[in-house]
């Protein structure tokens, strides 16, 4: 294995940890654990590419969030640029959730 896949493992990581910290306001969960995240490209470049989604199109934090998101990504050490794309394909589904989301939010 090279120095360079064991960086974007470890930079995958320390990513998904960052996007761990974010909340959706009107959610007590994480955007991670809600399935906000549809996929996180890292290339050797160490540039981030986030590809995300909103609960709703016309959600609160439609403007705020992804810049959140990339702001966050970007204060990592080893991230050399991030950028968030926004898709609603497919919509978001409560069925995104992971076990945990849904086990905090008493849907267990």
């Amino acid at each position: 294995m090279s120095t360079t896949e064991i960086d974007t493992t470890e930079l995958g990581e320390k990513i998904v940890k960052v996007l761990k910290t974010i909340y959706d306001p009107e959610i007590p969960v994480d955007i991670y654990e809600l399935g906000l995240i549809y996929d996180v490209f890292v290339n050797e470049d160490r540039e981030v590419k986030i590809l995300m989604t909103l609960t709703t199109p016309n959600c609160p934090v439609a403007e705020t969030l992804p810049v959140e998101v990339e702001d966050k990504v970007k204060s990592l050490k080893m991230v050399k640029d991030a950028e968030v794309e926004i898709t609603f394909d497919p919509p978001w589904t409560q069925d995104l959730m992971s076990e945990e989301a849904k086990l905090e939010l008493g849907m267990l």
